[in-house]
């Protein structure tokens, strides 16, 4: 699936289920990480990931698009548009579309590495992600010097 027939597909459910047109641009967002579509308020375009398409198939980018649509004629029209609007939730209910898309399976969080100093005297200890100068540095509880004691 390409742009333009994203277009389509969304201009036919706009239609379908809201008795409205979609007047703007629908396009696919490799940027989008975190969530499986979004509505801009400015431009009122939407973004769609296409990696839900690659990985869950039409039926959820349907889903998608239906949940950004909610947002779209809704804003337009004046009313809630916010997720946790009133207005957004019937609208959501009325036709049908998911609150929340279906997680990614293949991301995997990365864990953060932290870098703990102690104090030599009073054995405090201080997690940073990044290094510190500890020829610079003293302990703020006793001004004791403080040194790297571990990678956590």
């Amino acid at each position: 699936m390409n742009d333009l027939m994203l277009q389509r597909l969304v201009e036919e459910i706009s239609l379908t289920y809201f008795d409205k047109k979609f007047r703007h641009r629908a396009y696919f967002n490799s940027r989008l990480r975190t969530t499986g579509g979004r509505y801009m308020l400015h431009s009122h375009n939407i973004d769609v990931n296409p990696k839900y398409f690659q990985e869950y198939g039409l039926d959820e980018v349907i889903g998608i698009i239906k949940h950004e649509l909610c947002h779209y004629h809704l804003h337009l029209e004046g009313k809630g548009y916010k997720h946790g609007d009133q207005d957004f939730k019937l609208l959501l209910k009325k036709v049908g579309a998911p609150r929340f898309c279906r997680s990614l399976g293949n991301e995997t969080k990365v864990q953060k590495v932290f870098l703990i100093y102690r104090c030599r005297d009073c054995h405090q200890e201080y997690k940073r992600k990044r290094r510190v100068d500890t020829t610079r540095l003293v302990c703020g509880k006793c001004s004791g010097k403080i040194y790297l004691y571990r990678k956590g």
